[in-house]
């Protein structure tokens, strides 16, 4: 049994964070019901969109047809669970505000997921990935030193602080209802979960243990055994050599004669990784404590030995893509 069956969740299809953290419920078992609104066009096709998977069933409505806002009402009256992502008061001008619904369905958690939040002078302004987490202070420290700060894709915004937390939200209200007989509504903003990304930075910015300043510090490339290095055949090393006996054991390795924060070690790594092509340096590093992986593209990565004996890639309609996780294994 997978740990979320018999919970019932309702997703308002959207774009990206929304869809991922029924995604993410759904792969664990519970039964989402997606539903679509007549004439929507998704950019990526419903044969190849990842995100869509696992659904116990997509349905087709037109939310201007009284009808279907009737039949949508019905399908949230028997669910634990809803996620919508549209700007704030979408959902009330539909008819389908969490007043009305949790009014009906009192243990309903009603989870709604935005860049800015439900709230605030920016809520119902328009905005992307980019620009939630340039104003929650995470892009800022995202690039090298000198250079424009650099957009980690979309990861950090609309996946890791909104799609995630909007999973965690829904289910930390599913329980309090389980408890108390009354859900409730989650607001789920990626300026928020962005923000709370950066919790160890600001502990360590506390500590006087790091710049406000990119690309200056021990996680950010700013120290030489924390980067990663081209190699002859144009491919990349990760070295992540933090702990002095970690780094002990790849200086070891390397014969390197520089210590771990001399000021020319960055220059030696450089030369020396440049001198052979990665197969080289991942043969003679990978499986130790030097703590090195060779930086796969997203063609690779299915492909290396530790991802395939765990399965971490999985095939579906002929789609290579993420296996789900966690993963659950009895004791």
């Amino acid at each position: 049994m997978r740990p979320l069956e018999g919970i019932r969740i309702v997703e308002f299809a959207g774009l990206a964070p929304a869809p991922f953290a029924a995604m993410m419920l759904a792969d664990h078992g519970a039964e989402v019901t997606r539903i679509e609104r007549a004439g929507w066009s998704h950019p990526i096709p419903a044969d190849k969109d990842v995100l869509r998977r696992n659904r116990a069933e997509i349905l087709t409505l037109d939310l201007k047809k009284e009808a279907d806002v009737q039949r949508a009402k019905g399908i949230c009256g028997d669910s634990h669970g809803l996620i919508e992502g549209f700007r704030p008061g979408v959902m009330e001008r539909l008819g389908l505000g969490p007043e009305i619904l949790c009014a009906a369905n009192p243990r309903l958690a009603y989870g709604r997921i935005t860049g800015w939040g439900q709230e605030g002078p920016l809520a119902q302004v328009a905005g992307h990935d980019i620009n939630y987490i340039a104003l929650a202070g995470n892009l800022h420290g995202y690039g090298r030193a000198g250079a424009p700060p650099t957009p980690p894709i979309n990861a950090v915004g609309d996946f890791g602080g909104g799609g995630l937390l909007l999973a965690f939200g829904l289910l930390a209200c599913i329980l309090k209802a389980r408890s108390t007989g009354v859900g409730g509504v989650v607001d789920a903003a990626m300026v928020d979960g962005a923000a709370l990304l950066n919790a160890q930075t600001y502990a360590l910015l506390a500590a006087g243990m790091w710049k406000d300043e990119r690309g200056t510090n021990l996680l950010d490339s700013g120290a030489a055994f924390y980067d990663s290095y081209q190699c002859a055949d144009g491919q990349w090393l990760s070295i992540g050599a933090l702990e002095p006996h970690f780094f002990a054991v790849l200086k070891e390795r390397l014969g390197l004669s520089s210590s771990q924060f001399n000021p020319g070690l960055r220059a030696e790594l450089e030369a020396l990784f440049r001198s052979r092509p990665r197969s080289h340096w991942t043969a003679l590093l990978e499986g130790s404590d030097a703590c090195a992986a060779p930086v796969l593209s997203l063609a690779e990565a299915p492909a290396h030995p530790h991802n395939a004996a765990r399965g971490t890639f999985v095939t579906i309609d002929g789609i290579l893509q993420p296996a789900p996780a966690p993963r659950f294994k009895e004791p």
